[in-house]
Parts: C-alpha cells; sequence; structure tokens
C-alpha cells in the first residue's frame, strides 16, 4: 500500500530510541525525509539532519522547529513523541517533578505545534502526538505521568479542531505498556517495581493480548496516521494497546 509519504518532510521528536527511533525508519522506508531530535547523538538511519535539544526548556522546540524547516524547506509532519515517566506514589510526587513533567510532556508539545503551525498552514499537513493509554485510564502507580498524557490528548484534540480548516490534521496515539527502554531499561520501570521478569511477566499478562507492545507495531499506526491514508482522520486518539483500556475512544 503506498502511503504518499514520498518526499514529505517530517520532524520526529524523542527520536533516537524506541517508538521515535521505528518511527522514523517507518517513514524513511516510505519515502519521507526526516529530521530527528533527541539528547542523544543521531540515530543514522536515514535522516536529512539530526538536531540535539532538551525539549524540556523554553526555546528548545522552538529551534528544534526552525532548524528542521530550514534542512527540509518546510515541514508536512510533525510527531511529537518525546515524554518521560516512572512510578510514584501520589503522595510522593513534590510540585517540582510535577512541573517537570509538565513542562517536557505537554508544554514541549504545545511549542513543537505553535511553531510548527505557520509551516504546516502552507500546504497543510499531519500532526501526531504520543500520549498514552495512562491519559485515557489514569495508572495509579504513575500520576504525574497520566495527568500529563490526558493533558496531550485534549491538547490534540484542541489543535485539530482549531486548525481543521487550514488543511491540518491533528491525532493522538494512546501505547500501551511497550518493549523500549523506558521498560526494559536498567532502572526503568520494571526494575521499578521490583523483581523485572515477574513484572513484564504480570504486565503482559495484564493485556489481553498477553503481552507488550513492540516499538514497531506503535511506529505504525503513528505512520499511519502521518499518511494520506489517514486524509479523513483527525481529533481521534487511536489505542494501540493490545486492548489495555476497556472503553470505545
Amino acid at each position: 500500500m503506498d502511503l504518499g509519504l514520498d518526499g514529505k518532510r517530517c520532524l520526529v521528536t524523542g527520536s533516537t530510541g524506541g517508538i521515535g527511533l521505528e518511527t522514523v525508519r517507518l517513514l524513511v522506508a516510505e519515502g519521507a525525509r526526516v529530521v530527528t531530535c533527541g539528547r542523544r547523538g543521531a540515530p543514522g538511519i536515514g535522516e536529512i539532519a539530526h538536531v540535539a535539544a532538551d525539549l524540556s526548556q523554553a526555546g528548545g522546540p522552538e529551534r528544534v522547529v526552525s532548524a528542521t524547516a530550514d534542512a527540509l524547506s518546510g515541514l508536512d509532519v510533525l510527531v511529537n513523541n518525546v515524554g518521560i515517566a516512572r512510578q510514584a506514589r501520589f503522595e510522593d510526587v513534590a510540585d517540582d517533578e510535577w512541573d517537570g513533567y509538565w513542562q517536557l510532556n505537554v508544554m514541549s508539545y504545545v511549542r513543537t505545534l505553535r511553531s510548527a503551525l505557520p509551516h504546516l498552514r502552507e500546504d497543510g499537513g499531519a500532526i501526531v502526538n504520543v500520549s498514552s493509554t495512562a491519559g485515557k485510564r489514569p495508572s495509579t502507580g504513575m500520576p504525574h505521568y497520566s495527568v500529563t498524557k490526558a493533558a496531550v490528548l485534549s491538547l490534540s484534540r484542541l489543535v485539530a479542531d482549531l486548525y481543521a480548516k487550514d488543511g491540518i490534521r491533528c491525532n493522538a496515539v494512546t501505547p500501551g505498556p511497550t518493549a523500549t527502554d523506558a521498560w526494559l531499561g536498567d532502572g526503568g520501570l520494571a526494575d521499578q517495581q521490583g523483581d523485572r521478569e515477574a513484572v513484564l511477566a504480570k504486565v503482559g499478562a495484564g493485556r489481553p493480548l498477553g503481552r507488550l507492545a513492540q516499538p514497531e507495531e506503535i511506529a505504525a499506526v503513528i505512520v499511519f496516521l502521518c499518511s494520506d491514508r489517514a486524509s479523513y482522520v483527525t481529533g481521534a486518539a487511536w489505542s494501540a494497546d493490545g486492548g489495555t483500556v476497556p472503553i470505545i475512544i
């Protein structure tokens, strides 16, 4: 199936590993021109350019979008993927940590979107914001992550409503637990909950499909929503969670 992404000018944030990296791989395979972004070095899989930045800081998202538009002579597709999570009790999360999560998980999206809109308006464009199942149904073990990811869903619908008239589509994807460093890495979400193998087995068994997602499975949904094949889809929150959230929205 031709997704109509050949030559599309794309920016993917948080794209040096996990879901973001797999999204870049698929976009490049479809012929898209991609700028990557992250705190680490370039992934080196066919991206046009890489911009190192801390997107939690004001000015970082704006610089990334400007560099992307310069490198690609415009912008057609924006994927906001950057984010952070950890296990914590609600009463143990201090104000400064709430603020840090808000700056990275929400305000980086706001600032990137705001900077990208003038470019996306030129020919219409597509935005995909990566949220989480925790944005639809809060995880009691990740309170500040859940609240910020719910904000991403509201932001996505807001942008879809505001800019549909400009030919801009905006959708969200809500992955469930995915086999990335966030879960599998040393000190990651599995380690934070006890015995790694036991935790991963329990988390996998808690999905109707009985396992964690692979990052490429989430990336496939993201890339579809970026594509011309999703030309009549906007304002949606697509679950890619193995059936985790038992509601049809």
